[in-house]
């Protein structure tokens, strides 16, 4: 006959002093507390492994922190498992498994390894653009959250005043870095899949506004204001380097004279410049070479052809050509990236190969197919564009207008 149990009272587990030795006073169904020698008292439950049959036991914690009714709870539960073929130990290593890698694998850590990623991958402006923003909006709510317990209510939480503000491209962008850092997490392992992938849908976007830019008529006046303003040498020359050269006022800014080889008449636009992160290669006409000739006087012993006023030793900021065209009277009429689309339309119009269009103006091929295929960067073809191209802003510094007809441009004076 199997000997009967009387469960412990809370009176006898507090009174239980210790002994010369170890010893337990059972509380039924596996529980025991053990009493050390030197008084220490804690809570064991023994068992048979599922599978192995073989004896072994589990701690449930020291008393008093673990109380008598919490260490039952504790059995109880350790039971409900071994009735399924699960060993309670087992399943606790897996569980605190699982609790030390949420707590290391914060929202904190992953937005890190993002962040040094963009900060290899991306110019400096967008890097510190996205950390200024993952500052600002996300890190102080989710830092010490995670990354498995970011679900789509908690994130909306945070967005949902944001967009009230009216800072819908805000939200957006935040919706892209969110949707950046948990598919990062998801390649490490962290997480299974990222539940944020929808996210975007819940904020209606705003009506796309696209840079404003001068028609091909409009180059005569651009190139008259430019040349007649008392905008700084350096300042006028880096609108006409970015009118030339179709490149983007990031692009522009950052061009450093090792980059230029006179001899092959060409600029080698490294790949950490370029927006696409490939290395983009213009070819010089002239006029661009003309315009270095001028501009040299003033930063040929600098590392930067177009240097900032305060530091010479810093490029010039990007914006600093669209102020320029504000002050000239262009606010609203075109910006400095407009000037690429004055290029693009007229060169179209025009009647130029797309393919050498676009390759000039150094766009993405959306085709991925295409894309695979087509590598060249029409470096030679390019040439006779460009040289057309600058000839047209010389002959429109001229006075020689353009208008766009039934077949294109034509020359009117």
């Amino acid at each position: 006959m199997a000997k009967v149990i009387t469960p412990l009272t809370n009176t006898q587990v507090k009174q239980a002093k210790a002994k010369e030795k170890d010893y337990y006073l059972p509380d039924g169904q596996g529980l025991q507390l053990r009493i050390s020698s030197k008084g220490k008292k804690s809570w064991i439950f023994k068992y048979q492994t599922p599978i192995t049959k073989k004896r072994t036991n589990i701690s449930f914690g020291s008393y008093p922190e673990v109380s008598l009714a919490l260490a039952r709870k504790r059995r109880e539960e350790a039971r409900e498992n071994l009735s399924i073929g699960v060993n309670p130990k087992t399943d606790r290593e897996e569980q605190e498994s699982v609790r030390k890698a949420a707590s290391e694998n914060t929202f904190s850590k992953q937005s890190h390894r993002w962040l040094m990623l963009k900060k290899e991958n991306t110019l400096v402006s967008t890097y510190l653009k996205r950390k200024q923003m993952l500052e600002k909006y996300l890190s102080p709510a989710l830092e010490h959250i995670p990354v498995t317990s970011i679900k789509p209510l908690l994130v909306k939480e945070l967005l949902d005043p944001i967009a009230k503000e009216g800072k819908i491209e805000t939200v957006k962008r935040l919706c892209i870095i969110l949707n950046e850092i948990m598919r990062l997490a998801v390649a490490a392992g962290v997480i299974e899949y990222n539940p944020l992938t929808e996210m975007t849908k819940l904020y209606a976007s705003k009506k796309v506004t696209h840079n404003p830019a001068l028609s091909p008529e409009e180059l005569p006046e651009l190139v008259s204001k430019i040349s007649e303003s008392n905008t700084k040498k350096v300042t006028r020359l880096l609108i006409l380097w970015q009118l030339h050269t179709m490149t983007r006022p990031g692009e522009a800014v950052r061009a450093r004279w090792s980059e230029i080889d006179f001899e092959n008449k060409v600029w080698i636009v490294t790949a950490a410049t370029m927006k696409m992160k490939k290395e983009h290669m213009v070819p010089l006409t002239e006029q661009m070479l003309q315009i270095l000739e001028e501009v040299r006087q003033v930063s040929g012993h600098h590392e930067f052809i177009f240097p900032a006023d305060r530091n010479p030793r810093l490029h010039a900021n990007p914006q600093t050509a669209n102020m320029a065209l504000k002050r000239m009277g262009f606010k609203g009429r075109t910006t400095a990236h407009g000037l690429r689309s004055l290029a693009s339309t007229t060169l179209n119009l025009e009647g130029f190969n797309r393919d050498l269009i676009e390759a000039a103006l150094a766009h993405e091929e959306e085709n991925k197919i295409r894309k695979a295929y087509n590598r060249n960067d029409y470096l030679e073809p390019r040439r006779p564009l460009m040289a057309w191209w600058s000839d047209r802003i010389e002959k429109a510094g001229l006075g020689e207008q353009m208008r766009v007809g039934f077949k294109g441009l034509r020359i009117v004076s």
